[in-house]
């Protein structure tokens, strides 16, 4: 039996080596941004149904490609911040939380300047 399993393994295996560890070392490597990138990825596609806009739709506001598009909604582009303020003019959403400048609240210049 045991030898029936790989001579089948054998003769239904990839011409081309598979490259699953590598791609898992790039992932485990990006992890962080990629977090951060698939929370854009869903909170654009949210919008995007708000808005009724297609790829197309969203390219032409930002003034690129759909193509573009289509890989910010794949959620594995480790966007600029030119793209995601480009995204952010779009759609009229904030992506970025804006800090409070130190002149609006004294406790915030407190905090930042202690």
């Amino acid at each position: 039996m045991k030898q029936k399993t790989l001579e089948f393994l054998e003769a239904h295996q990839s011409e081309t080596p598979s490259k699953w560890r590598e791609e898992a070392e790039w992932r485990r490597d990006n992890s962080s941004w990629l977090r951060h990138s698939h929370q854009i990825a869903v909170k654009v596609l949210l919008r995007m149904k708000e808005l009724q806009l297609t790829q197309k739709a969203l390219a032409e506001r930002m003034n690129c490609t759909q193509q573009y598009v289509s890989k910010i909604l794949k959620g594995n582009e480790n966007l600029s911040l030119d793209t995601m303020t480009r995204l952010e003019d779009a759609l009229e959403i904030n992506l970025i939380l804006p800090i409070a400048s130190p002149f609006q609240s004294s406790r915030v210049e407190e905090d930042i300047f202690v």
